[in-house]
């Protein structure tokens, strides 16, 4: 009887541990207050569009470029960053695409899953950064 029952409590534990890898569906890190803040970032921080489509086409095709074709690209990309977050603002309370909460935009990043630029995808689900924070470590690191 005794083994009957530990092997019962055994059996219910392995189902409950297999199980609980498929309770979270992967769109459940989005919710309405993720949309909500991504709407509000989209547009607050649109401007750094600009900048940031400056300096891609200066490293890509040099100075001319960066200062005439950068300047309307970031502008164009500033745009569709703040249509999208007017959007995201007005419908944050519902689940719009695909049923879920998730952006209606491609990203940007790459295989890697870092944030790196590719200007022949969409948008990335926030702003890029234009400050001193790095996602990247450039300098060696000392051993001990």
């Amino acid at each position: 009887m005794k083994r009957a029952i530990i092997s019962a409590l055994f059996a219910a534990g392995v189902v409950g541990v297999a199980s609980a890898d498929i309770q979270a569906p992967p769109a459940s890190e989005y919710t309405p207050t993720r949309k909500l803040g991504r709407a509000i970032a989209n547009l607050i921080y649109s401007v750094e569009e600009i900048p940031l489509g400056i300096i891609n086409w200066t490293s890509r095709e040099g100075d001319y470029a960066g200062f005439s074709v950068g300047i309307v690209d970031g502008t164009a990309t500033m745009f569709e960053r703040m249509g999208y977050g007017i959007y995201e603002l007005v419908t944050f309370w519902a689940p719009t695409y695909k049923c879920t909460y998730k952006p209606p935009y491609q990203g940007r990043c790459g295989m890697s899953g870092l944030k790196e630029y590719n200007p022949n995808g969409g948008l990335s689900e926030f702003p890029a950064e234009l400050s001193f924070q790095s996602y990247y470590k450039y300098s060696r690191q000392q051993r001990d």
